[in-house]
């Protein structure tokens, strides 16, 4: 049995099934039942009798998790039927070689993978792997939409294979949070962004030190014709206020159907607030949720917003004001506002601010008002 194929054995495995000699099966599900498996050194046997389990149950086709089993490249290797024919498969801190991205790219291009998710944040991708990767998400017949590199060390090669993976693949979602992306980068990015054929909707850049100047590309993106970004996660990059006015001008464009952007932590002053009032009274804009928190808005920056939530073209459903040192006086700049003008909004998040027992209970009245659309307030941990 230990020189034969995997595929012969697993095919063994089921007619043991079938005669009712499960032995050794019963051996790797007691070791699933126990957590044992993760510490077990397994024969090839084993690992095909673990690959016939896994592959015999519904439940365990949805995640996979190689930790499960033993965050080791044999483990992947051998387990790799279980990751064809998985939903999502969740391979974060693997330590990977380039035959196993090799064997994945083989995976992703086969006709008959279910994978539409990959999880392999915080492995560090050399370019070649990233080649690998990238030839398997072009391939036509890849069904994957979700893609997670959330701290790889992605080098500038690495950003122009996702430039081309973006321009011929079916990916929707993109997550390359934590990691050092300059103004070139998001150059090739953005590029492969403006491509008709790109179907990315969110894009997640969040922790990845962008600058001002990489508001430029990511502006010029936004407002292709062929854009088709509906997310845009830039938490805790150093835009400031310069960045926002030129991401601002994108956000009034015709062609912009960005919805959700991300702003918390970014450097801001009550000088966005301006532009992003502009923004938020412009009838072409589509956003429906905004986080600024954790910037310096202060009581003047929320007064430049609250005028825009009285515009008739206000279309914003959620607004995170969350740690933006806002006090009494913002509060009732808002509770004027929607007062006025009920709008769209649904969700305000002013907690870890400075409101005083009176501007939340202005707001907070305003709640059983039922002309009033919001019914979330949130302002809890507050400071001060």
């Amino acid at each position: 049995c230990e020189s034969l194929p995997a595929e012969k054995i697993i095919n063994l495995f089921h007619c043991l099934n079938e005669l009712n000699d499960g032995s050794l099966v019963e051996e790797i599900q007691q070791s699933l039942r126990s957590g044992r498996l993760s510490r077990d050194k397994l024969s090839p046997a084993q690992w095909s009798a673990l690959v016939f389990i896994l592959l015999s149950s519904e439940k365990d086709l949805d995640v996979f998790d190689l930790k499960k089993y033993s965050a080791s490249e044999e483990a992947l290797l051998r387990l790799l039927p279980v990751v064809k024919a998985s939903n999502k498969a969740l391979l974060t801190h693997c330590n990977l070689s380039e035959r196993v991205y090799k064997a994945l790219s083989s995976v992703l291009g086969s006709q008959c993978s279910s994978m539409i998710e990959l999880d392999l944040s915080y492995n560090s991708l050399e370019n070649s792997e990233l080649e690998f990767l990238s030839s398997g998400l072009k391939n036509p017949q890849c069904k994957l939409n979700t893609l997670r590199l959330s701290q790889c060390n992605l080098s500038v090669k690495s950003f122009e294979a996702l430039s081309s993976v973006l321009c011929s693949s079916r990916l929707r979602e993109l997550d390359l949070s934590c990691n050092n992306i300059w103004d070139s980068e998001v150059k090739l990015l953005s590029s492969g962004l403006e491509s008709p054929q790109c179907t990315l909707n969110m894009l997640r850049l969040s922790h990845c030190n962008l600058s001002e100047r990489s508001c430029e590309a990511l502006s010029s993106a936004l407002s292709s014709q062929s854009s088709s970004l509906k997310e845009l996660d830039l938490n805790n990059n150093s835009l400031q206020d310069s960045g926002v006015k030129c991401l601002s001008v994108s956000l009034q464009s015709p062609h912009c159907t960005l919805e959700t952007l991300r702003l918390s932590g970014c450097f801001l002053s009550e000088r966005s607030c301006e532009d992003l009032s502009s923004v938020l009274s412009s009838q072409s804009s589509s956003l429906r949720e905004l986080d600024l928190s954790n910037n310096d808005l202060k009581d003047s920056g929320v007064k430049l917003l609250s005028t825009a939530l009285q515009s008739p073209h206000w279309k914003l459903n959620t607004l995170s004001l969350s740690g933006c040192l806002i006090t009494e006086e913002g509060c009732t700049s808002l509770a004027s506002a929607l007062s006025s003008n009920p709008s769209h909004l649904r969700e305000l998040d002013l907690s870890y601010n400075h409101p005083g027992a009176s501007g939340m209970k202005l707001l907070s009245a305003q709640l059983k008002d039922p002309c009033w659309r919001l019914d979330t307030l949130r302002y809890g941990e507050n400071v001060g």
